[in-house]
Order: C-alpha cells, then sequence, then structure tokens
C-alpha cells in the first residue's frame, strides 16, 4: 500500500527525461597552437593530433541537425561521424583517451564523447563522458550542477542507483535544480533502492528543517519523501511526525488516509487502541475502501459498540465500500442492539456519576459515549478517570483529546494528546494534527 503515495511515478518520469535534454553545440574548438599563458587550456601535443579529427567530425554533423533533431536525423549524424573517423568512432575516441594526459585533454573528450553518446543514445557512454568532464575538475562552476545531474539520472535510468545517489547529491549539493523540480524525489529513490534509506531520510529532513526554520511549509513532496524513507526503514517514531505534518500542511482525504495506514501498519495496535486510528480515519474522510470499513467494525465489535458500528455500516453501504452480502445479518442484529444499548445509558451514566464509581466503570462511561458521539459526556467521564488510581492513563489522555478535538476545543485537545506516550503516541500525532486543523 505504503509503496503507491510518495513520489508520483509519472513525475519522476518527467524528471528522469529532463536530463535527456542537452544541447547539441559545436564542440570546444582544440587549437594546433596554444600560448603558454595563465589560465589557457593546456591541451597535449599528442592529444590534439588524436582529437582533432573527432572535432571536425563532430563539429561537421551537428551543424546540419535541426532543432530539435529528429531519430532520422541524429542517425544520419551518426554515420557521418562514423565515417569521417574511419568507420568506428568508438575507437577513435579510444584512442583519443590513452592520449588524454591533462586535465584539459580529459574535459574536452569527455565533451565530444558526450556529443556523440547523445546522439547515438548511448548511456553507457554519456555516463563514461560526463564522469571524464566532471573528474577533470575542468568544468565551470555553472556547469557542474546541471553535468552532475545529468550523470546521476543517466545512472538511475541503467539501474546503477548506489552511482545515481552520489551524482544526484552532488547536484545538489552545487544547488542546482532541474526544470521540473524534482530532483530531491529522484534522490530519495536513489538512496531508496541502493539500499541507502538512512541518507534518504537524512536528506529530506533537512530540507523539512530548512523550511521551518525560515517560516515556511515544508514542500509536499519533501514530507511525503520523508514519509516513504521513515516507512521504508520501519521507524515508527519518524513515521509518525511525518505522517502528522503531511496531514497539517496537506490535508485531504488522501492523505489522511496514507498517514493512517502507514501508522497502522508500523504500531501493529491491539483491536482495543487500533480503533482509535480507524476512528480518526473515519472523521477526517479518510476511510477508502473495503478494507478500511471491516477492520473498523472489527475493532468496534456491533456487540460493544453497536451504535459505533451502524455509523460504520451505513456509510459503508452508502458510500458503496461495503454490500450487503459483507455485513450479511449482522446489520440487522446491530440494529437491534441499539435500541437496548442506548436504553442502557442512562443507568451506565448513573453508575459512573456515583462517588464511590470505579475507574473502569467511569472510563467505560466515557468509551460508551465516545461511541455515541456525545463527545461532551465523554471528555467529562475521561477528565475524571484520569484523575483516579489506576486508570489506563495513555488511553485515557488520547480519547480525552479525541472528545475534544471532536468538539473543536483544539488547544485542550493538544495538551491532553500531548501526554499520551508509546505505540499510542503516534495515533494522538494524528489526533492533535486533525485537532489543530478544526482550530
Amino acid at each position: 500500500m505504503a509503496r503507491k503515495f510518495l513520489i508520483s511515478r509519472i513525475a519522476l518520469a518527467v524528471a528522469l527525461s529532463s536530463g535527456a535534454a542537452v544541447a547539441l553545440a559545436p564542440t570546444t574548438a582544440l587549437a594546433a597552437k596554444k600560448k603558454a599563458d595563465e589560465g589557457a587550456a593546456n591541451y597535449s601535443k599528442e592529444f590534439r593530433e588524436a582529437a582533432g579529427p573527432i572535432q571536425e567530425a563532430l563539429n561537421g554533423a551537428t551543424a546540419k541537425l535541426p532543432n530539435p533533431p529528429q531519430d532520422a536525423d541524429l542517425q544520419a549524424a551518426k554515420a557521418s561521424i562514423d565515417a569521417a573517423l574511419g568507420g568506428d568512432a568508438m575507437a577513435a575516441f579510444t584512442a583519443a583517451e590513452a592520449s588524454a594526459s591533462t586535465p584539459d585533454d580529459k574535459n574536452a573528450l569527455g565533451s565530444m564523447l558526450r556529443t556523440y553518446a547523445v546522439i547515438t543514445k548511448n548511456s553507457d557512454a554519456r555516463l563514461r563522458a560526463t564522469k571524464m568532464m566532471l573528474d577533470s575538475g575542468k568544468v565551470a562552476a555553472a556547469n557542474v550542477g546541471p553535468l552532475n545531474f545529468d550523470a546521476g539520472v543517466t545512472a538511475y535510468q541503467a539501474q546503477d542507483y548506489a552511482t545515481a545517489a552520489t551524482y544526484l547529491k552532488a547536484a545538489k549539493d552545487a544547488g542546482y535544480n532541474d526544470p521540473n523540480n524534482q530532483l530531491n524525489a529522484v534522490l530519495a529513490d536513489a538512496y531508496k533502492k541502493s539500499g541507502n534509506t538512512d541518507a534518504a531520510l537524512a536528506m529530506v529532513k533537512a530540507d523539512i528543517e530548512a523550511a521551518q526554520a525560515a517560516g515556511t511549509a515544508p514542500s509536499e513532496t519533501a514530507i511525503r519523501s520523508a514519509l516513504q524513507a521513515a516507512y521504508d526503514s520501519k521507524q515508527l517514531q519518524p513515521s509518525s511526525d511525518y505522517a502528522a505534518m503531511l496531514v497539517k500542511y496537506y490535508p485531504s482525504p488522501e492523505a489522511w488516509n496514507v498517514s493512517a495506514s502507514i501508522v497502522r501498519q508500523l504500531a501493529s495496535l491491539p483491536k482495543d487502541q487500533n480503533i482509535d486510528l480507524m476512528r480518526l480515519m473515519y472523521a477526517s474522510g479518510g476511510m477508502k475502501g473495503k478494507r478500511d470499513y471491516l477492520e473498523y467494525l472489527e475493532n468496534a465489535d456491533p456487540r460493544a459498540y453497536p451504535g459505533e458500528a451502524l455509523k460504520v455500516m451505513n456509510q459503508g453501504l452508502s458510500t458503496g465500500a461495503l454490500t450487503s452480502a459483507d455485513l450479511g445479518g449482522e446489520k440487522a442484529a446491530t440494529e437491534a442492539r441499539v435500541k437496548s444499548d442506548k436504553a442502557s445509558l442512562p443507568s451506565q451514566e448513573a453508575d459512573a456519576n456515583k462517588s464511590g464509581a470505579t475507574v473502569q466503570t467511569v472510563k467505560a462511561a466515557g468509551d460508551v459515549f465516545l461511541s455515541y458521539d456525545q463527545y461532551a459526556k465523554a471528555e467529562g467521564f475521561y477528565q475524571r478517570a484520569l484523575t483516579m488510581p489506576g486508570a489506563d492513563a495513555n488511553t485515557v489522555a488520547l480519547r480525552l483529546g479525541m472528545a475534544q478535538a471532536m468538539q473543536g476545543k483544539s488547544a485542550e485537545a493538544e495538551a491532553n494528546l500531548a501526554k499520551v506516550t508509546g505505540n499510542q503516541a503516534a495515533v494522538a500525532k494524528l489526533w492533535s494534527a486533525y485537532a489543530a486543523g478544526k482550530s
């Protein structure tokens, strides 16, 4: 499930295709004689002799290419270059590489080989050429980022994800961002596919912290990338943090479903605790399909909370997520239970209000009124239970915050939800984000 939510495959494809764009301009001229002035390019004599014909062949072919070139144009250019270089251009490049002894030699040869690789759509040669240019140390500062990005994308497409991550990280460090603003997404995916999930999480975490420090909302892509990385690492605490951040900044039914589903998978809560997560999915509009409704019903148990179970059944049927066949005779039985259960509420309330009521009786009253959406009464019983010896402090504080959130008491809800510890804290974080959104 969680594999679907992080990086849009379409967006990723666009980002990768942008790395394939390159200008097929004539290559830098190699002067037959170079002055020894400081700062002038330093080409070796042997390299000039070996590379001169390559440069001439490339310039002659690229000068004839239209913009943009079609496949037939590229095939004609390849044929022209190969013919000019004795029928095997790659052999000419190999010979020139053997004579490339200076950094300028290697940068120039890399540039020429890269042009030929683009024309011939040879990704291996393209990556080799780009590496050659970058390793030479002679690439202009303005081109370091774009070339690293190109190398990273080329390696990514070749499924060499560790190499891709190295070059994409260098592009990011150089301050580069591609036109589609997807460098971070591709880098995070490369980290993930190379097994380096910690690096993926650290990268997007830094981006998020930088945005927060600047007083701006982190990008949705960054948050989803962080959430995916944390999920891939099976880390509940950061996963719940980023899940809450996603629904805080970019709330939607889909975001609520994703966030709750991730916490549900990683926390693996027992039914009597997982029900509070299912209640949040319901309240936020995050219920997505049959599985969600059936799990909620299993947690609620129509025999324990028939009113709540009936509410879930009715919505599941109305949305088409459930069918009558899914419920069998359970719906009719639940409807019958609701009548008797509601009739018992006054006596249950009276028992819980007695001075000698046990903490179990008081909490149970809170639970039943919560199940009937009577949040003010539930709040009162949970507040009392929280002060009593033997209370399940985490569950009571969580449900107290839930009851307050449903009444729009955001500040009170967040204060109580912050008290929850252990695995239930992950659920409390999401409820806190929900409460904040109702303020």
